[in-house]
């Protein structure tokens, strides 16, 4: 495990990581110099630590924003020995084959609405694929991204407290970028990587720089008072499908019908009973019967 300064760099230091032999990592890519020639935002990913390898970059952003750590700052990693991903879940993903990072925001919201962080943080990684491969995926609700019905990535979100005020949000994504499938372990969606689909190696550089640009848009439209509730909605593949919850609340099964302004699934039934889940397990079961999908005020 890295200690914190350990193969990691800020905005006034670098120490160089070593190169992978594999063509399809492209390890040279993400380096400082690379990153500050192409990036354009002003708050998002301007604060930066890259390591080689690292337990978590959730755990360490965590750190990072419990120290004080300016908003929008980024920690990325080419390894984690200890990925995670929701569910108490690991993250696997070979060194230099991904993305794997993770954001701290500080927006001023209520701690219900944290989720909105995320949500932005997907809407910008469907778009940023779309920009730089022309793929068109969608959002497995509450946070994977998916191709085709395979998982490409997903999000983890960690939030800290001030009192009954939101201090902090940790957005931590993994993304399968270069990544040979065929060494993925099995899961309940499975697995895919960018690469696989498009059929030809992604610049990570050039999807990381879209990423946080995409982000960047929507953050600040979100601190303005926008909600990414409708866009989210409009790329979630879960709507319209009959599911399976199991969770907190045991296990629900019936209809994708929405999400509400919070990122809750409001999921009809059999009986009838519409009901709200927050951030639980979901398995498709596929596609119902045709009916009308109710919209949400707001």
């Amino acid at each position: 495990m890295a200690s914190p300064g350990e193969n990691s760099w800020s905005l006034d230091r670098q120490i160089p990581m070593p190169v992978a032999e594999d063509v399809f990592a492209m390890n040279h890519e993400l380096s400082r110099a690379s990153l500050e020639a192409h990036l354009t935002t002003r708050v998002i990913g301007r604060h930066l630590e890259l390591h080689g390898e690292i337990d978590s970059t959730n755990t360490r952003a965590v750190t990072l924003a419990r120290e004080g750590t300016p908003d929008g700052t980024l920690v990325l990693a080419e390894r984690q020995t200890r990925g995670r991903g929701r569910l108490g879940r690991r993250w696997f993903a070979p060194k230099g084959t991904s993305l794997l990072l993770s954001l701290v925001l500080r927006p001023k919201l209520l701690p219900r609405q944290a989720l909105r962080a995320m949500m932005i943080c997907s809407l910008a990684t469907v778009e940023a694929i779309r920009r730089t491969s022309g793929l068109s995926v969608q959002v497995k609700w509450p946070n994977d991204i998916v191709a085709h019905g395979a998982k490409l990535g997903g999000f983890l979100t960690e939030l800290g407290l001030r009192g009954r005020q939101l201090d902090y949000v940790v957005v931590g994504m993994g993304l399968n970028v270069n990544l040979d499938i065929s060494a993925l372990p099995a899961w309940p969606t499975p697995p895919t990587s960018l690469s696989a689909v498009v059929g030809h190696p992604v610049s990570r550089l050039e999807l990381l720089v879209a990423i946080l640009e995409e982000i960047e848009t929507r953050y600040d439209k979100m601190c303005a008072g926008w909600s990414p509730h409708q866009e989210w909605r409009e790329h979630l593949a879960t709507l319209g499908q009959l599911v399976c919850v199991t969770g907190s609340q045991g296990s629900i099964e019936g209809v994708a019908e929405d999400v509400d302004q919070d990122g809750a699934l409001l999921v009809r039934t059999g009986d009838g009973e519409l009901r709200r889940v927050l951030a639980d397990d979901v398995t498709l079961r596929g596609h119902p019967p045709l009916r009308r999908t109710p919209r949400i005020p707001g």
